[in-house]
Order: structure tokens, then C-alpha cells, then sequence
């Protein structure tokens, strides 16, 4: 897996500006994407992040790469625990959480809707999301906005830009380990 792939989808995650991101990936071997992924670990994991197969399907991976403290202070948030108990969550620590989510998108293969709150995506939106069946949202950038607009755009905006900013950076030779923001 190309360094390249991770900075182009999950710059606001390595920049800490954001919790989680997703990208999908395509590879011929399971075995393959296994070895990229402990290869990406040991590189990332010191630098506050981690790199997990959400999915591997018909030679295509959903990859999820985040920031694990960050994912536990968002998912001890009390309306993100309260959503993932009503989206059928046993057990509400981080790692039990993890497994959950993963579990279901392969059990189901499709997006579980509760996944924003992996991403960093505030809970009320999330929530909304879910209530609304993905109607009557106020604006959609990264996610569909039910709560704060002017937050959520802000927040758009700086994603974007932190997007362009770390994109320049690696074409001029910055590696993937010096584009990380210590968590």
C-alpha cells in the first residue's frame, strides 16, 4: 500500500485535526493486504496511529486509519455511547467497539451508519443521519449536517485545506512520518 493512498484520504487524521478516516483499496491477496498493514502499523503505531482492514471483499479493502485516543475520548462522549448502545453495542469500550464495527461490515457488508462516530463525525449528526434516513440534512461536506452548519463547514473547509497542504508536502519529498502531528 502506497504512503501516497494515506495522504491523499486521511490527511486530517494525520494532521490530528481528525479521528478517523477511510479509503478503499484494491488488492489481489488478503495475505498481501495483511503484511502491508503490519508493515504501515510498525511505522504509524509510534506516531499515535493505527491501520485496521475494516473489510476485504472480491480483491477490495475498506482501510480505516486512526487515531486511537482520540477514538476513545470521542466514543466516551455520553451521546456517542448512548447511540452505539441503540445501534446494538454490548460493550462500549474503544476495543470491543473496533471489533463491533468490524464484525459488521463484514457480517453485513454495508456501511453500518454508526461508523461516523469512528471518523470523528459529531454524535448529534450521526444521530441524525441515522433518525433521518439520511434526509433533511442543513448541508453536506465530509458528512450530512443535522446539527451545527457553521461548524460543519468550517471544519469542511479546514479538512480540505490541511488536504492540499499535506498532498503539496508529499510530492515535495515529505514522508509520511514527518507529515504526522504526535498525538
Amino acid at each position: 500500500m502506497r504512503d501516497e493512498l494515506i495522504v491523499q484520504n486521511c490527511s486530517p487524521t494525520l494532521a490530528g485535526l481528525k479521528t478517523g478516516s477511510m479509503f478503499p483499496f484494491y488488492c489481489s491477496s488478503g495475505e498481501k493486504l495483511l503484511e502491508d498493514i503490519r508493515g504501515l502499523n510498525k511505522r504509524l503505531v509510534p506516531k499515535g496511529l493505527r491501520v485496521l482492514p475494516l473489510s476485504y471483499r472480491d480483491e477490495r479493502a475498506l482501510i480505516y486509519v486512526f487515531r486511537p485516543k482520540n477514538l476513545e475520548r470521542d466514543l466516551s462522549d455520553s451521546a456517542a455511547a448512548d447511540l452505539l448502545k441503540k445501534c446494538g453495542y454490548s460493550n462500549i469500550s474503544t476495543g470491543s467497539c473496533v471489533c463491533e464495527l468490524i464484525e459488521r461490515f463484514r457480517e453485513y457488508g454495508e456501511f453500518p451508519h454508526e461508523v461516523g462516530l469512528f471518523l470523528g463525525y459529531p454524535p448529534e449528526d450521526v444521530s441524525g443521519f441515522i433518525y433521518n434516513r439520511a434526509c433533511g440534512h442543513k448541508c453536506v461536506g465530509c458528512w450530512k449536517v443535522y446539527g451545527d452548519e457553521d461548524a460543519a463547514v468550517k471544519t469542511f473547509e479546514k479538512f480540505k485545506k490541511c488536504t492540499r497542504v499535506y498532498c503539496d508536502q508529499w510530492r515535495r519529498g515529505k514522508s509520511i512520518e514527518r507529515l504526522i502531528v504526535a498525538g
